[in-house]
């Protein structure tokens, strides 16, 4: 039996392809269904099952377009409804493929139709389980994304995934490997590792949530304690992923379109369009961008930042690329987390922009050891760190206020755009992002720190004393 992880980084999220004799199944596939096509296409099998874990919030999964294109039956555990056909299996229930089976098991807790799924070669063996968002590398699901007003509470929910863990995983053989849906970077939990996979039985011994001697009451206080607002796009997935969408191939296919220059400058300049520029860190600094346009960088965290900081998931979006090979990687990107209305890009890029002669906006830069120098003088106006919260009471530069990306839109009140800001983050990548927003919204006199935290720690710059970030959660 075959079975291969599909990491996507943007995403921290892992899909799950699995074939035997000429039967495939998914767990949990991405929106775009071709590497799946190829995939089966290669094993000379037929996509039997599409397994769904849960309904994402994340990101919006291809199960609806994968099922009509195979013929796949589309399986979630039980209390899921959606507005197309699927079928809810229920705890236990075997599925099977080739010369093994799947099994779902009923793990609720991070939403109530979670599920995981045990697999079982042809031999009878288990070398696998994928666990979605019920167990993580290190950490749990959270359990707030479900919560029912008047009806089902986190707690409720934590106490059904200490159930969940200790009733259906952690009765499961300690060799066993645990295949989750997410690791490091992802929302869905707090802490996770950045490994996509371990056994159960080291998970035992290094998971704070598999701790043998924990009561349901410390599981609830530990899970529940620390959680920070999920990102404003979760609800609109979670809908998503229940109705039937636009195909991907319809999003591609208008958000490709090239826009000559003065095309793309005459919607940049309504206010319903919104221009994201994805191009490198280097390329946006060094030779400006479109006026108004907000810097979310391919190259980093895409998809959460689109998701976190555009508010309207039917936002109209023009955008500006490296190159128009990654064009199509864009499209593909933006509507993974359900951006399905980007309109084209910039033919020709900044060169083209500029050869017309059409106004260029720049973001200030300086170094992290002048940035250094002028803070020791006291020559610093607006001094910000727009990492995490988190990462900032773990260490950060005396003299420098907090300001999270992640909130920047509900914080903005704060922010005077008479005054000269000068920000930094980890490395660079979130820094130009909040550059950027503060420039689109008036604020003329910004600068980005070249190279962020990670450059600052090698100057004279005084910084707190550290704490490691997991006990601050």
């Amino acid at each position: 039996m075959k079975v291969e992880q599909l990491f996507t980084g943007c995403l921290a999220e892992m899909a799950y392809y699995i074939e035997s004799n000429g039967e495939a199944a998914v767990i949990d596939p991405l929106r775009e269904t071709e590497p799946y096509l190829r995939m089966a296409e290669a094993d000379n099998a037929k996509i039997k099952y599409v397994f769904l874990t849960h309904f994402h919030a994340d990101f919006v999964s291809g199960q609806y377009d994968l099922a009509q294109k195979t013929g796949a039956k589309i399986i979630f555990g039980p209390n899921a409804t959606a507005e197309y056909d699927i079928y809810n299996g229920k705890d236990g229930e075997e599925f099977p493929l080739g010369e093994g089976k799947i099994t779902l098991l009923h793990t609720p807790g991070h939403t109530m139709e979670s599920s995981s799924y045990l697999i079982t070669d042809g031999e009878g063996n288990t070398p696998y389980v994928c666990t979605g968002d019920c167990l993580f590398i290190g950490d749990v699901g959270r359990p707030d994304l479900a919560v029912k007003q008047g009806k089902l509470t986190e707690k409720d929910l934590a106490g059904f995934l200490f159930d969940s863990l200790r009733n259906k995983i952690m009765t499961l053989p300690d060799d066993i490997i645990v295949y989750p849906n997410h690791g490091a970077g992802s929302a869905c939990g707090k802490n996770m590792s950045s490994e996509t996979f371990d056994t159960l039985g080291n998970q035992k011994k290094t998971n704070y949530a598999l701790r043998a001697d924990m009561t349901k009451e410390e599981f609830i206080e530990e899970v529940t304690t620390g959680l920070k607002p999920p990102p404003q796009y979760f609800p609109n997935n979670v809908r998503m992923n229940k109705t039937i969408n636009t195909s991907i191939e319809d999003i591609l296919h208008k958000g490709t379109t090239p826009l000559d220059a003065a095309t793309f400058k005459e919607l940049s300049e309504q206010k319903d369009i919104l221009v994201v520029d994805t191009r490198s860190k280097e390329l946006y600094a060094e030779e400006g961008t479109v006026p108004g346009a907000w810097y979310i960088g391919i190259d980093g965290n895409f998809a959460p930042w689109v998701g976190a900081l555009i508010k309207d998931i039917n936002q109209k979006i023009i955008f500006i690329a490296d190159s128009e090979n990654r064009v199509n990687e864009i499209v593909t990107r933006f509507s993974r987390v359900g951006y399905d209305n980007t309109m084209g890009y910039l033919e020709g890029g900044m060169s083209n922009w500029k050869s017309h002669g059409f106004d260029v906006d720049m973001i200030g830069s300086i170094s992290a050891h002048l940035f250094a120098e002028k803070l020791a003088k006291g020559e610093m106006e607006k001094p910000v760190d727009v990492r995490k919260e988190s990462e900032y009471l773990s260490e950060h530069v005396v003299g420098v206020e907090n300001f999270p990306l992640d909130f920047i839109h509900d914080n903005f009140s704060e922010i005077d755009p008479e005054k000269e800001y000068f920000l930094h983050c980890a490395s660079g990548y979130r820094s130009l992002i909040a550059a950027s927003i503060f420039k689109a919204n008036g604020v003329e006199k910004v600068t980005d720190v070249r190279g962020g935290f990670k450059d600052l720690k090698e100057t004279e710059a005084k910084m707190t004393d550290y704490v490691c970030p997991t006990t601050l959660l």
